[in-house]
């Protein structure tokens, strides 16, 4: 693909952008926090599927005739019919409960399907979240390692740079529309970042093919360099992302509620990473590389004023 514009000179505009980003990102943290599923947070969830659409009313009704306490309780309806109740306590369900479940939901809906009851306690929930945590850190220290062997330093910043902010918009955009964290979140996390990176070492590999072909001697050629790199890649990123952008939005809509979240990061983290990839990682990198060429270049002067 021919040049259409010039993205390195222009990346200064994306850079603020990302930067407005990050500073939305964490005042949304602030005011919002994120809203932990029961995998991160003691507690229980029930998803039940009715034959006919209900409504929170009536669901919570059902439970209150059970002797459950509904302070606190998160109740959604979804399904393509209204027709699936996901509940969320933040105690533990006993056994007793559980058990007079299926009568009141004879006596309210008159169903008689099984119910979908998970159940976590304090210690489990705090132990899942911190191997969450070191998963992401730890695909992400693999990933600087790779790339810094195989490329080198500068790329391996510049990519997990990339990472982070694809990762933090995914995070910020649950955390303000208060979409569950849970396990299969985490899962979309490490698809995001393996999908991202994959993206950026292809756009790294042909600046590095470029720069055995041109050694730039000042930031300029380098800026020209690593901008026809960026556009010699760019058919492949554009239907690479939007293929399996297709995939992810069918999956959203028709996938069920189960992976919806799921879907969901997916979707956010894909159109992320593509434009980390391409705007950011790069430019980045090209900062990092003009950096070392000008202190180069003055010692180089320096020799010659000595000399």
């Amino acid at each position: 693909m021919k040049p259409k514009f010039d993205i390195i000179r222009l990346s200064k505009w994306f850079l603020l952008l990302s930067s407005a980003i990050t500073v939305a990102g964490i005042v949304v943290f602030a005011i919002f926090g994120f809203n932990l599923g029961t995998d991160f947070k003691a507690g229980s969830r029930v998803q039940i599927s009715f034959s006919q659409p209900v409504n929170q009313e009536k669901v919570g009704q059902m439970f209150q005739s059970i002797g459950v306490p509904m302070r606190d309780t998160s109740i959604t309806v979804a399904g393509t019919r209204q027709n699936v109740a996901v509940v969320r306590f933040p105690e533990v369900l006993t056994s007793a409960q559980q058990n007079k479940l299926d009568g009141a939901e004879k006596a309210y809906f008159g169903k008689d399907l099984p119910d979908s009851v998970q159940t976590v306690d304090p210690f489990v929930a705090t132990q899942t979240a911190h191997k969450a945590v070191y998963a992401v850190l730890i695909a992400a220290a693999f990933i600087v390692v790779y790339i810094a062997i195989r490329f080198e330093f500068r790329f391996a910043i510049a990519g997990i740079i990339a990472l982070l902010h694809d990762v933090f918009i995914v995070l910020a955009a649950f955390a303000l529309l208060r979409r569950e964290v849970d396990l299969t979140f985490i899962a979309a996390v490490l698809t995001i970042v393996g999908y991202s990176i994959n993206d950026t070492i292809v756009i790294f590999d042909r600046i590095r093919e470029n720069l055995k072909i041109v050694k730039p001697k000042d930031v300029e050629t380098l800026k020209q360099l690593v901008n026809r790199s960026l556009w010699q890649t760019m058919s492949r990123s554009i239907n690479t992302v939007v293929t399996v952008l297709i995939a992810a939005v069918i999956l959203y809509f028709f996938g069920g509620v189960s992976i919806r979240n799921f879907t969901f990061a997916l979707i956010i983290g894909l159109v992320s990473g593509a434009y980390s990839s391409i705007f950011i990682a790069s430019p980045l990198w090209v900062l990092m590389r003009g950096r070392s060429l000008k202190r180069g270049k003055r010692k180089e002067t320096a020799k010659t004023e000595l000399v």
